[in-house]
């Protein structure tokens, strides 16, 4: 699964935002053993958002600030998603309600659009998985940067219809462990943005994992969660909004740094593209923490932008390593 990773000159190894750089082979033709450096980096992914609610691009290094438990750090490594030289990799998890409350045409135009977005999003760093959720979790397709692999995998996608439960937690509980086990901890010498999309009808039911356990495990792999929210059973209730759905009422997107979006009358396509740009307006900011502090000493860090800006952080803290 992994091969199509591979030849790179050093592998980045990142565990609870602890970065570990070893280059691999021998410099300059010497036959050295491995060569091995050590930094504890701590990483967060933010989005920053207008009062329009869409991410605000070309912010700086200096435009943010980083407290440690309280304490003022250095912004030591800044980089965005996308800036004129070059797109940061991503690695974007597809997990879709599939369960019977989701109807054919729904299917349909799901399928549609979601071969679109990966046409958008598509680039030779960035890598894509599809799984699909009902009384099973499957994974449909593995790790591809390969437009026409994954659009064959979404001919496959139907509907479950013999099934009782639609287990939306397990799913993304799935998706992260695929990440954390398939995917490269670098891609071309940079880490990977790590992002599950989860297109549901928000009501989930017989999940053997629970919501703050997924979150907690979201936490410490670094990933975002995104929901689209399909209007199945969410019928409105007499506004152009309906009820808040159980799976956006149990945080998982907002203390992951995600956002959830309704599909409601908006057509899939421009929906997809709204989640685009949130997804890809993300910033990738680092610091170096003080030393010497127990791994069981969890560190709350609050970041802070621009006055009259929303910020959203993708973990609260970290454990040093």
């Amino acid at each position: 699964m992994t091969s199509v990773f591979q030849n790179e000159w050093y592998v980045l190894f990142r565990s609870l935002g602890v970065i570990c750089l070893m280059f691999v082979g021998t410099m300059l033709g010497q036959d050295d053993d491995p060569i091995r450096v050590d930094t504890e980096l701590v990483t967060f992914e933010v989005t920053v958002t207008g009062k329009d609610g869409k991410p605000v691009a070309g912010l700086k290094a200096g435009d943010f600030r980083i407290f440690d438990n309280g304490v003022e750090r250095q912004v030591d490594f800044f980089q965005p998603i996308t800036d004129a030289e070059q797109n940061r990799p991503m690695l974007v998890i597809f997990a879709l309600d599939v369960s019977g409350s989701m109807t054919a045409a729904e299917m349909e135009s799901l399928r549609n659009a979601l071969k679109q977005s990966i046409k958008r999003l598509g680039a030779p760093n960035t890598y894509f998985a599809i799984m699909t959720f009902a009384m099973r979790v499957r994974t449909l397709a593995g790790f591809s940067n390969i437009p026409q692999r994954l659009d064959r995998s979404l001919e496959k996608l139907a509907r479950d219809t013999g099934g009782l439960s639609t287990h939306a937690y397990d799913a993304v509980d799935d998706a992260i462990r695929l990440i954390v086990k398939k995917a490269p901890k670098s891609i071309r010498g940079q880490v990977p943005k790590r992002s599950v999309v989860v297109i549901t009808d928000g009501f989930p039911v017989g999940d053997v994992v629970a919501p703050e356990t997924v979150i907690e495990r979201a936490n410490a792999a670094e990933v975002s969660v995104y929901s689209i929210i399909m209007p199945s059973y969410s019928r409105l209730q007499g506004t152009k909004r309906p009820l808040m759905t159980p799976f956006e009422a149990s945080g998982l997107v907002e203390r992951t740094g995600g956002i959830n979006l309704y599909a409601g009358d908006k057509s899939l396509e421009s929906l997809f593209a709204e989640l685009e740009s949130q997804v890809t307006g993300s910033y990738a900011v680092a610091f170096y923490p003080e030393p010497g502090r127990s791994v069981d000493d969890f560190r709350e860090v609050r970041i802070e932008t621009q006055e009259g800006l929303k910020l959203r952080q993708n973990r609260p803290g970290y454990r040093p390593r």
